[in-house]
């Protein structure tokens, strides 16, 4: 295969290479050593995979090939390569989560997400960078090293599925899986001007899902359009019995969703949102969208969610407490990193630990177990719970009104790499839009709708009911169907 032919064989939507592969008019063998030979030239300029698997990706894409020749009845990803966020378990294959805690641990088995595209048929390319175990919102905080924005290589590609949102954007995969816990799909999606959508909590399961904060971690698709967000969702989403937060309702066929009519749709504007000190450029880029869906037949009004200003403290006040339950059970005893030399166990504990943990995740198990002690927990712990049912209520009453909710996804376009590592609240503000989605346990997704003066992509968020997937998948598409913007790629 020719380097152009290769080139514009891994700039086709997913969608595109199914229909070429049922077809036969390609291999899944051919599309995939295309991908293999992308990643190994381009992967050490933006370090968006820690683990390649070529050798499997290979024998899968084979295995591919002879069912397709074969005429089974298929998935629409048979063949198709994908990516996971090292923070899915994956049989076989190590599992970090981007930490050095979790060096050389080897999974036996498959979480429901892995095994689910496993089954579709899907071709593993690889395990993708992240912020260790989740924390960040700049995929700075990995054992790794940072990932770059194919953008502007200066840049951070967003958190904490950064690796994710660079390699789908540059070509490196067509379809990539993240996680979310406070904005972690659609903050990097906005800074790498992809789609990324966060599902209703308990829509896709969090079984084989490396915790970090169980009552708010989501899983969901990232790619290039809304098709293949809509295609890559109906493959994961649905009900499991080893959640036990898992929905028991089947999931819908996403992608016969995309019917693009808006018309007699009433999408919500929050003045929260549109506050001093946001960006400009994305105040005006979510603006022209709403016009955009105006000019579709949507009716667009002002709406207000009055609980906002209390989320970002709500939302650290409640992951920290859960991250250091979960990260409890790493302790250099069972599996993952164990220091050498101590004797007694509480200095094998404090060592691993101390050794395995970088800063931002110590930060925050500090943080969470001091708001769960004694004393502290009424205080702190029990009154953000009661706020956030405060941030779903309005959530729910802003529904009474309108079908969805449409805001920036960010404050600022991406920042420089390093720009705000020194100051942790600056970098916890990159997420005040996106942390009440989560807190209220709802769909939400972004999508490019603009470009800044500096060339960077600017992402919009839609927020929907709980459950509605597919209504926020419409608006999206007939969305991009009247605009160029997801159409524009980074030039590596």
């Amino acid at each position: 295969m020719s380097k152009s032919s290769a080139r514009e064989l891994c700039s086709k939507s997913a969608a595109e290479l199914s229909t070429l592969l049922k077809k036969r008019e390609l291999s899944s063998h051919e599309l995939t050593r295309a991908y293999i030979d992308k990643i190994e030239r381009r992967n050490k300029e933006l370090n968006c995979y820690v683990l390649q698997c070529p050798e499997l990706a290979l024998a899968q894409a084979k295995a591919a090939d002879e069912r397709l020749s074969k005429g089974e009845r298929l998935t629409p990803l048979t063949g198709v390569p994908i990516a996971l966020k090292d923070i899915f378990i994956t049989q076989g294959i190590e599992t970090t989560c981007a930490s050095k805690i979790l060096k050389g641990y080897v999974p036996p088995y498959d979480g429901n997400a892995s095994s689910r595209l496993k089954s579709a048929g899907a071709v593993l390319l690889g395990k993708l960078n992240m912020d260790e175990f989740a924390m960040g919102s700049s995929n700075e905080f990995s054992a790794f090293g940072p990932v770059r924005n194919p953008w502007n290589r200066e840049c951070t590609p967003g958190g904490s599925s950064g690796g994710s949102a660079a390699a789908v954007a540059a070509g490196l995969t067509p379809l990539a899986l993240g996680t979310d816990t406070g904005g972690s799909i659609r903050q990097p999606a906005a800074f790498c001007g992809i789609v990324g959508l966060k599902p209703t909590y308990g829509r896709v399961s969090r079984y084989g899902v490396i915790a970090f904060a169980s009552s708010l971690d989501q899983v969901g698709p990232m790619a290039r359009d809304v098709r293949d967000c809509a295609m890559m969702l109906s493959a994961i989403a649905g009900h499991d019995p080893m959640d036990s937060t898992s929905i028991p309702q089947p999931a819908p066929d996403y992608a016969a969703a995309l019917v693009g009519d808006v018309k007699g749709k009433t999408i919500g504007v929050p003045t929260e949102y549109f506050v001093s000190g946001i960006d400009a450029e994305i105040g005006a880029s979510v603006r022209a969208a709403a016009k955009v869906l105006e000019g579709l037949g949507a009716r667009i009004v002002e709406i207000s969610l009055p609980h906002t200003k209390y989320a970002l403290a709500c939302y650290y006040i409640i992951a920290p407490a859960e991250a250091s339950a979960n990260l409890a059970r790493y302790d250099g005893i069972r599996f993952g990193h164990r220091a050498k030399g101590p004797h007694e166990l509480t200095d094998l504990f404090k060592i691993s630990r101390t050794e395995g943990f970088g800063p931002e995740v110590a930060l925050r198990i500090v943080v969470g177990t001091y708001v769960l002690s004694s004393g502290y927990y009424d205080a702190y712990y029990l009154k953000a719970q009661k706020v956030r049912t405060l941030i779903k209520n309005d959530f729910l009453d802003a529904f009474g009104s309108c079908d969805a909710i449409l805001a920036p996804v960010t404050p600022t376009p991406p920042f420089k790499l390093g720009e705000k590592t020194d100051d942790p609240i600056q970098m916890y503000l990159n997420d005040i839009f996106t942390i009440p989605v989560n807190l209220a346990g709802l769909p939400g997704m972004s999508l490019p709708c603009g470009m800044t003066r500096d060339g960077l992509p600017i992402g919009m968020q839609l927020i929907g009911k709980p459950l509605d997937e597919a209504g926020l998948l419409n608006i999206a598409y007939a969305y991009e169907q009247a605009t160029e913007w997801h159409k524009r790629i980074p030039v590596l």
